[in-house]
């Protein structure tokens, strides 16, 4: 079926892993359009008409991204196609876009927002164009026009909080959210680790813990085994036995009622940023996030005279290299 995208319909039509795609005026050239190229074999097809926009590449890379990549990712690739295409005619056909339009939209961003986040786009884009080069039909043009120079930026060493900022917070701290943080702290593990985790996860028994990530360049989502301290087992002991809601897989819950949380009651977090805002403000200390949690353990042992590799297996980095930016 056609589809309006402002004043023009676009027509399409798939057959034997084929797609064309037209431009018209009205829906009912579209569809007219639909129906011939459908009773012809697909070999008759004549390829030299079709549009292949750059709207229909992005769709196709965002439709195999949403399921390979993890939701996060997923979500910064739409929104980078929205700002992509307030700049750049989404339907423009692929082979008309150029180095300098990418550039332009490259340089918005950095003047907009910053040079960090104008390379971020930059990356997508050209991670989005080497798919469509390899994998769609027709293949995108090359060279890759979004290869442009890259943005300089400014980066900020990140803030880690001191140990004694930690425990006040903990300090504040009731309930799940007690043993939460503990989680976060005798793990150094990331918020999505801490998020998915589930009662299958925590090994009484054996006293360890998996934790599922999905920090790998295919993005897979893959496990590793942690030992569980004495002290994390005993508060995630007492979280299993008192935990309001008895049925539900996830170790961790949204169980905030305040408004405009109140219809995440009972499922598992997905961001959860107001509850380090709001504790770090009672606690009156400067504010951390989660991720901040991971550096603090990772500085906690070094201090203490691990090695580096024995702190790359708690990261569980693969590369050495980051293991020594976090210290």
């Amino acid at each position: 079926m056609p589809y309006q995208r402002g004043k023009k319909w676009i027509a399409q039509v798939r057959k034997e892993s084929q797609r064309l795609n037209k431009v018209f005026l009205t829906k009912k050239e579209a569809k007219d359009w639909e129906a011939k190229m459908l009773r012809k074999p697909v070999e008759e097809w004549n390829l030299k008409t079709v549009t292949v926009c750059l709207n229909d590449w992005a769709q196709d890379y965002l439709d195999v991204a949403k399921v390979r990549f993890s939701t996060k990712t997923y979500k910064e690739k739409v929104s980078m196609f929205k700002r992509f295409f307030k700049v750049i005619d989404p339907d423009l056909p692929v082979a008309k876009l150029k180095p300098g339009a990418v550039l332009k939209y490259v340089l918005k961003q950095k003047e907009e927002r910053s040079g960090h986040a104008a390379n971020k786009d930059r990356k997508n884009l050209v991670a989005g164009w080497n798919w469509g080069m390899k994998y769609l039909n027709p293949p995108l043009p090359g060279p890759n026009p979004c290869l442009v120079e890259p943005m300089p930026e400014v980066r900020h060493p990140r803030y880690v909080p001191p140990e004694e900022d930690f425990w006040k917070i903990y300090t504040v701290a009731e309930g799940q959210d007690k043993v939460m943080l503990l989680t976060f702290l005798h793990l150094a593990a990331r918020r999505g680790e801490v998020f998915r985790l589930t009662w299958q996860d925590v090994d009484f028994s054996n006293d360890r813990i998996r934790l599922w990530t999905r920090k790998r360049k295919d993005g897979s989502l893959e496990w590793d085994w942690l030992p569980m301290t004495k002290e994390l087992r005993k508060s995630l002991r007492w979280w299993w036995e008192h935990r309001p809601i008895k049925d539900h897989t996830h170790v961790f819950l949204c169980l905030n009622e305040h408004p405009g949380q109140r219809e995440n009651y009972g499922h598992p977090f997905v961001s959860n940023q107001k509850f380090m805002r709001r504790i770090c403000k009672e606690a009156k200390v400067n504010h951390f996030g989660f991720h901040a949690i991971r550096h603090l353990t990772a500085s906690i042992l070094y201090h203490q005279g691990e090695h580096v590799a024995q702190i790359q297996a708690i990261l569980r980095h693969r590369s050495s290299k980051t293991t020594e930016h976090y210290l």
